[in-house]
This record gives structure tokens, sequence and C-alpha cells, in this order.
């Protein structure tokens, strides 16, 4: 049993930090769409089922046809997420997260993901 004055539940203070975090991430999300070098081909994967998304805001292949892909556009992510995570003063999972929740919203319909569990699903 934790003892303490919050008994585990975050501050108020604590959540609006996390709340400005969470916000400024999702604010700089045009950063992935401006790529529109990969972006054709990213959707062309994710509706052959050959890339999935996952819940840590990173793409997996699903078919080996794609691993170059996934490893050059997951560099590309992580590049975004560092500098985010630097800025914000979080750690780079903390960004990849916001990012998932978002591309999750946005990916077509069709778009396998890649839950924490390491389930499939399809969107």
């Amino acid at each position: 049993m934790r003892s303490g004055k919050n008994d585990g539940k975050l501050s108020r203070r604590q959540l609006f930090g996390k709340a400005i975090v969470s916000f400024s991430i999702i604010a700089s999300l045009p950063l992935l769409a401006s790529m529109p070098a990969w972006a054709d081909q990213l959707d062309d994967l994710r509706a052959s089922g050959a890339v999935g998304e996952a819940f840590d805001g990173f793409t997996r292949a699903r078919d080996g046809s794609a691993n170059e892909f996934v490893a050059s556009l997951n560099d590309q992510r992580r590049a975004i997420y560092v500098k985010r995570a630097k800025s914000e003063g979080v750690s780079v999972e903390q960004v990849g997260r916001v990012y998932a929740v978002e591309i999750f919203k946005k990916a077509p319909g069709g778009t396998w993901f890649l839950s924490e569990n390491g389930k499939w699903s399809q969107k």
C-alpha cells in the first residue's frame, strides 16, 4: 500500500504537465505528414498488409519485402521523436506512444495495428 498525500494519484500539476506535453506533441504531427517522399509507399504497403503500425509509434514489417522501407521510415520517425522528447523533457517512448494514438486515428481503414500484447488487429 502506498503512503503519501496523493496515494499514487497524479497531482493537478503533474496532470497539467502531461497534458501540455501531449498537446505539444500532437501539434507537431504535421512533421510526420510533411514527408511525402515515403507517404505514398507507406499507404500502398499498409493497404497490402505488408506494413502495420505499432503501439510505440513505429512501423512493423508484416512481410519481409517491407523490411528496408520500415527500417528507413522508423529511422525518420525516431529522429522526430528524439527531437521532440528533448524539447519536452520526456522519454522517446512517451513521444512515440502519443504519436501512435494519432497515427491510429489518421490511418485508413484496413491498416494493421500491433498492440502492446503482441496481437495484430485491423482497423
